[in-house]
């Protein structure tokens, strides 16, 4: 029995005590208590070592007072079981070594079942079994994987990319070989939540962080599909499912048709403006510029506000920023966030 709900019952447009907010990134570099942790191991040992990865993960619930958690892990956790290798590096990010381009390394990509996932990925449902006894009911504990069109841009590119010049390429040129790829990739992610799901996490998010950087029409063909693919494929057993795009304006209905219970949206688009074109078909989640996290309090519960007011009267808003927290914020303003958000819905 959770003793927050909050968060789920916004989730299902339910009515709360108070606005829910967590924070997309919550536990990273900002804290102190992080840094201290990765001095010691690399990240991708910090991801696939479940006592590490549950301290982690409830840095933010202990420190911030946030309303839910999320596991700690990252995106490219499934395209490294499907054999792809995965480095990060400080100033590039994540580097994949053997970039999928051609027949040949499309077919000599895995894709792991439901008993795979779990021999191959054994640390996520350990992790998971963890934090859930160490939250002991506080809050609710978050899963999430990449969608599809995201994962594809990596493992296509090799790299974090500001252009993605290799994917839309392929997608011009080739746009069979991009479908089979996503097809695989929609498999991976299935099984990947749905082995979440079973070991406890109450919620999922699916993060198409880069499916903004596409038209509208070829959103509908390379990304949306297969992201309904996934919220038709996992069994939710009750999970609400979470939709996040980074650059939502132009697909926001698309969006709201995929499925998903909720549509994280990034800080670009007014919150207005997001009630008026979904409908009250969804939750809404978001969307704080992050940078606003700079300024003083004063300034913070301003900005917080105006988001608030915009959403208006009624259920199924979850307050978070419009994308990660940035590395550099102090975390009292973080902590100052969370209380102003509460204060003025309360």
């Amino acid at each position: 029995m959770l003793k927050n709900d909050n968060f789920l019952k916004a989730c299902r447009r339910e009515p709360v005590d108070c606005t829910p907010v967590w924070i997309m990134r919550q536990a990273g570099r900002y804290m102190k208590e992080y840094r201290d942790i990765r001095k010691k191991v690399d990240f991708l040992t910090m991801c696939k070592t479940p006592d590490l990865a549950a301290e982690v993960t409830l840095l933010p619930v202990d420190i911030l007072g946030v309303d839910a958690a999320i596991l700690f892990s990252d995106i490219l956790i499934p395209v490294e079981a499907m054999g792809i290798g995965v480095r990060f590096t400080e100033k590039k990010g994540p580097i994949l070594s053997n970039p999928v381009r051609s027949e040949f390394e499309l077919n000599a990509l895995l894709t792991p079942d439901n008993v795979k996932s779990e021999e191959m990925m054994p640390f996520i449902p350990q992790a998971i079994r963890l934090i859930l006894q160490e939250l002991d009911g506080r809050v609710p504990l978050i899963g999430f994987s990449g969608a599809p069109f995201t994962l594809a841009t990596y493992m296509i590119e090799g790299e974090t990319s500001r252009n993605f010049t290799w994917i839309k390429r392929i997608m011009y040129t080739d746009a069979a070989l991009l479908h089979r790829l996503l097809e695989k990739i929609t498999t991976t992610v299935i099984h990947y939540l749905n082995m979440q799901i079973k070991a406890g996490v109450h919620a999922v998010q699916l993060f198409d962080t880069w499916a903004g950087w596409l038209s509208p029409d070829d959103y509908r063909e390379f990304a949306l599909p297969y992201v309904e693919k996934v919220i038709k494929g996992i069994d939710k057993k009750g999970c609400p499912v979470i939709l996040f795009a980074n650059g939502v304006s132009g697909i926001l209905e698309q969006m709201v048709d995929s499925g998903a219970d909720v549509i994280g949206l990034d800080w670009r688009i007014d919150m207005g403006d997001a009630v008026r074109r979904s409908g009250n078909r969804v939750a809404l989640q978001g969307n704080l510029d992050p940078c606003v996290l700079y300024g003083e309090p004063s300034v913070i519960r301003r900005h917080a506000k105006d988001i608030i007011d915009k959403y208006g009267d009624g259920p199924g808003h979850i307050f978070n920023l419009g994308h990660g927290i940035l590395p550099d914020i102090p975390v009292d303003h973080a902590k100052a966030l969370v209380e102003i958000v509460h204060e003025e819905t309360s």
